[in-house]
C-alpha cells in the first residue's frame, strides 16, 4: 500500500515561518509571539500574601545521558543518523513537566522500550521555551521556542520522528502509555510508513472483541450529526473521537469527564461523540457530507480518545490526543471557550497564566491531578 503524503518538517518551517516574517503583519505577529513565549515568573514575595493558592504537580526530570548532545544543526543530525542506520527523534520538553517525567520514568524504565530507543534513534531534546539556536534542514536559524512555534508544538512532551530525508513520519502530541509508545516505536523502526498510515497500522494491531458501545454522556448530542448547523449556533464545537473496548476512553469518562468543573466547561460547547471506525453519516463543520470513519481519516485521527475543538465558525483550534489529567483537560476546553486562542497562540503560555489566575483566587492548582 503506498504511503500517505507526509509532513516535510523543513519545507513547512521555511515556507510557513519565513513567509510570515516577510510580511509586516507577520513580523508584528512573530514579535508578539516571541514575547509571549517567555515563561511567566511570579516572585515569591508577590505570592506570599494570604489567600494565594498553592501550586503542585510539577516534576523535575533527569533525562538519559544517551540522548544525543547535538549542535542542533538538523541537516547534519539527519545525515549522521542515516549513516549509522538510525533515525532522528525530536523530543520537545519543558521544565517541571509531569508528562515528560512520566515518559522517562514509566516508559523508558521498561528494558525493551529503552533498548528500541537507544538502538534505533538519535534523540535530540529541545526546550519549548529555550533560546539555543536550531539550524533547520535548509539552513534557516531559529531559537528553540521559535522552532517549537513553527512546528505548532502545544503540548509536552511532543515527539517528532524524522526519516532519512528529514520528513516527519510520526508525531506524538503528549504522553502515551508504555504499550502505546512501544507501538509507535515499532511503526517507525520498521519503516512502516512506507506501507501504510499509522492509523491503519494501529487498526491492524487491534485485537479486542467488539463491546456494547461507547461511553454515554448527557452532554453529547444525538444523531443525525449536522456539525455545520451546530457551527451556526454561536457555540464552539467539541468532537470526541472514541472507539469501543478503549481503556483510555474509559479513563477519560470515569476520571476527567466525571469532574463537575470539567463538565461545566464542556457544557459551553456543542458536543458530539463519534466512533472513529464507524460508517455513521455526518455533515462536517464545513458542510461536507461524509462518514465518521472517513472524516477521522481526513483529520489524521490516530488515537482514541481524541478531542478536536472548533471555534463557533467551524475552524479547528486545538486537539487533545494523548493522556491528560483534569487540569490540562480543563485548560484545553477553557482555552477555546474563553476565546483566549485569539490573542494567545501558545497554549502552554495560556495554561501558565490560567494557573496563576486560579491561585490568585485562593484556590490550589495541581497540574498532575
Amino acid at each position: 500500500m503506498p504511503a500517505r503524503p507526509r509532513l516535510n518538517v523543513h519545507s513547512d518551517l521555511n515556507e510557513g515561518l519565513d513567509s510570515m516574517i516577510r510580511s509586516n503583519a507577520g513580523a508584528l505577529f512573530l514579535t508578539a509571539w516571541l514575547s509571549a513565549m517567555a515563561p511567566a515568573h511570579v516572585s515569591a514575595e508577590s505570592l506570599s500574601s494570604a489567600g494565594i493558592g498553592e501550586f503542585s504537580g510539577g516534576r523535575d526530570t533527569e533525562y538519559p545521558d544517551w540522548f544525543k548532545e547535538s549542535f542542533l544543526e538538523l541537516e547534519d543530525d539527519v545525515a549522521e543518523a542515516e549513516e549509522a542506520d538510525r533515525r532522528v527523534l525530536l523530543f520537545f520538553t519543558q521544565d517541571n513537566c509531569p508528562y515528560c517525567h512520566a515518559l522517562i520514568t514509566r516508559n523508558l524504565s521498561q528494558k525493551q522500550i529503552e533498548q528500541k530507543m537507544r538502538e534505533n534513534f538519535d534523540v535530540i531534546q529541545l526546550d519549548i521555551w529555550g533560546d539555543r539556536e536550531v539550524l533547520s534542514l535548509e539552513g534557516t536559524p531559529y531559537s528553540e521556542k521559535a522552532f517549537a512555534r513553527a512546528l505548532k508544538v502545544q503540548f509536552t512532551p511532543t515527539l517528532i520522528f524524522l526519516d532519512e530525508s528529514g520528513a516527519a513520519v510520526l508525531r506524538l502530541n503528549g504522553y502515551q502509555s508504555p504499550h502505546e509508545f512501544e507501538t509507535a516505536l515499532d511503526f517507525v523502526v520498521g519503516h512502516m510508513e512506507q506501507q501504510m498510515s499509522y492509523r491503519e497500522f494501529l487498526s491492524g494491531r487491534a485485537s479486542a472483541p467488539p463491546s456494547d458501545g461507547l461511553n454515554p454522556e448527557d452532554f453529547f448530542s444525538t444523531p443525525p450529526h449536522d456539525l455545520a448547523a451546530m457551527s451556526t449556533a454561536g457555540r464552539p464545537l467539541a468532537v470526541f473521537f472514541e472507539q469501543t473496548d478503549c481503556p483510555n476512553c474509559d479513563a477519560l469518562h470515569q476520571q476527567v469527564l466525571a469532574d463537575l468543573e470539567t463538565r461545566s466547561l464542556i457544557n459551553g460547547f456543542s458536543n458530539v461523540q463519534l466512533d472513529m471506525w464507524s460508517d455513521q453519516a455526518i455533515v462536517t463543520p464545513l458542510g461536507e457530507q461524509t462518514t465518521a470513519r472517513a472524516w477521522a481519516d481526513e483529520l489524521g485521527i490516530q488515537y482514541a480518545p481524541t478531542i478536536v475543538l472548533f471555534s463557533a465558525d467551524g475552524a479547528e483550534i486545538i486537539r487533545s490526543e494523548a493522556y491528560f489529567r483534569i487540569f490540562h483537560s480543563q485548560s484545553v476546553f477553557d482555552y477555546v471557550l474563553s476565546g483566549a486562542y485569539r490573542s494567545e497562540p501558545s497554549f502552554q503560555r495560556y495554561m501558565n497564566e490560567r494557573a496563576d489566575r486560579i491561585r490568585q483566587q485562593g484556590r490550589d492548582v495541581d497540574i498532575w491531578k
